[in-house]
């Protein structure tokens, strides 16, 4: 059994701004959570529950979207990251009723959160519904040692992998089956996950993000399987992706 993605969640330098943002952008109904003494909001899509936002704990950290991967042993997953060349950003912690976490960065330098969840059943954060995420892209200085460490680690397999010409090779990838993601060499300093959300036609999407504050990074580009899918920054500078459809 390979692990999933199972969450998302957005650490964001001004949570109101970015509840404001995402929920005209995207579509999502942000919510309260119940956990006592911490202030974090719940990711709506329609009811289930897709993934999260809290604010920044310091000032001074960039505002970023992570994936949370569900693993049977959360300290064994820290310690071979460790062994690995990564290192550990948030110790591993349990919270009650949540589940055993902890944030990792992998060999190249990408943070992800490994995560044993307390409660039963499969995450329905990714899928192909408006609002859930519909792709999870790797974005590497070595794609094929990034997938190896992954793969390795998780059970992940090799999907198709596509000619970009000069930018090299895309690789997909799946879990159990299902495509899940991509891979590919990134001439950007920072190595990263980067997360596409669903939501219905593109064009109109991209003029949501833009009359929202946001910065489009990368336009609408028409992806394997019929689907447009643009890049983006929100207005607090965290980058994230959108997939959508365009009317023929």
């Amino acid at each position: 059994m390979a692990s999933h993605f199972i969450w998302y969640e957005l650490m964001t330098s001004d949570l109101d701004a970015a509840i404001a943002f995402y929920s005209r952008v995207v579509g999502w109904d942000v919510r309260p959570g119940d956990n006592p003494g911490m202030d974090y909001r719940m990711i709506h899509a329609g009811e289930t529950a897709v993934g999260g936002m809290m604010a920044a704990p310091d000032a001074h950290m960039p505002s970023a979207w992570a994936g949370y991967i569900n693993v049977a042993d959360v300290d064994a997953e820290v310690s071979a990251f460790e062994a690995a060349g990564g290192k550990v950003c948030w110790p591993a912690n349990t919270l009650e009723g949540v589940g055993r976490m902890a944030m990792v960065a992998d060999p190249q330098g990408a943070v992800i959160y490994v995560m044993t969840p307390a409660m039963e059943g499969e995450s329905d954060a990714f899928g192909t519904v408006p609002g859930h995420c519909g792709w999870n892209e790797y974005h590497a200085r070595d794609w094929q040692a990034a997938f190896d460490f992954y793969a390795g680690r998780f059970g992940w397999e090799k999907d198709t992998a596509m000619d970009m010409g000069a930018m090299g090779t895309y690789q997909t990838f799946k879990a159990d089956g299902v495509r899940t993601g991509g891979m590919m060499n990134t001439p950007m300093p920072q190595k990263t996950w980067l997360f596409y959300f669903n939501v219905g036609n593109i064009d109109e999407a991209q003029e949501r993000v833009t009359k929202g504050g946001g910065a489009i990074q990368l336009p609408p580009m028409e992806v394997p399987g019929g689907q447009w899918a643009l890049v983006a920054k929100d207005p607090q500078g965290a980058m994230f992706g959108l997939l959508g459809s365009r009317p023929a």
